[in-house]
């Protein structure tokens, strides 16, 4: 039987890896989805955020390493895509083979993303601005006191850590890079087709409904997209 894929999942700033724990029910059992929780959230609540893009690319890959003994995937959405990113060319300069697949979701591609807009300084009031402009969090949960405490400075880190992300020009991946994004989200297709030049492997854009969180109200369709093309790259290699 062949050996499941591991799909290390990455989340978009101020979320938890909690997010990910119900695709499990959804991608098929050949892979194994490992939701990676960043540090200040989830069931690392008790210590600090990063704010230095490196410096938590360094330790995710030391968090990693140690998970990766055979086919491995890596899925990032916003922030989590630049994070992915970041891995997949630091995990095989470690001497770790690359990914099978790199999936780059709701984010312009590395060399064309601008982090002006995270680079501001932000009240909690603007951060509970922009939680309500996205329109992922419940206006129940922006009422919340308590749950904002401990939300926001998570946020405000996310933002710092996104603001502070520089591209670095380096050697294309090996690896395919698939590329997602929502057809009413503001990141031209332009900026998501500039992640077809990180790559000497394949490259593919799946457009879905939606906004910048396309993958909420669309979760079947991009699992379906992620299960098909990791199942598409497994019988490739098969047939090798």
């Amino acid at each position: 039987m062949p050996e499941p894929i591991r799909l290390f999942c990455l989340p978009y700033a101020g979320a938890s890896a909690a997010f990910f724990a119900q695709w499990r029910r959804g991608l098929p059992a050949a892979i194994d989805v490992r939701p990676v929780e960043l540090p200040g959230r989830g069931a690392r609540i008790g210590e600090a955020p990063y704010t230095d893009p490196r410096a938590l690319t360094r330790h995710l890959a030391d968090a990693i390493a140690g998970s990766v003994t055979g086919p491995y995937a890596l899925f990032g959405h916003s922030l989590g895509a630049l994070l992915a990113f970041e891995l997949a060319h630091e995990l095989p300069a470690r001497g770790i083979a690359a990914p099978r697949v790199l999936f780059a979701s709701g984010c312009a591609g590395p060399a064309v993303c601008d982090g002006a807009f995270f680079r501001r300084p932000r009240s909690d009031a603007d951060l509970r601005a922009v939680l309500s402009a996205y329109g992922a969090t419940p206006p129940e949960a922006l009422a919340d006191t308590a749950l904002m405490a401990l939300v926001l400075p998570v946020l405000r880190a996310d933002f710092a850590l996104r603001g502070a992300y520089t591209y670095a020009p380096r050697p294309a991946l090996t690896c395919p890079i698939q590329a997602l994004g929502g057809s009413r989200d503001d990141i031209a297709r332009a900026d998501l087709e500039a992640w077809g030049r990180e790559t000497r492997g394949p490259f593919d854009l799946a457009l879905f409904e939606g906004d910048h969180f396309f993958i909420h109200a669309q979760r079947a369709p991009v699992l379906d997209r992620i299960g098909h093309r990791i199942g598409t790259l497994a019988q490739a290699r098969a047939a090798a």
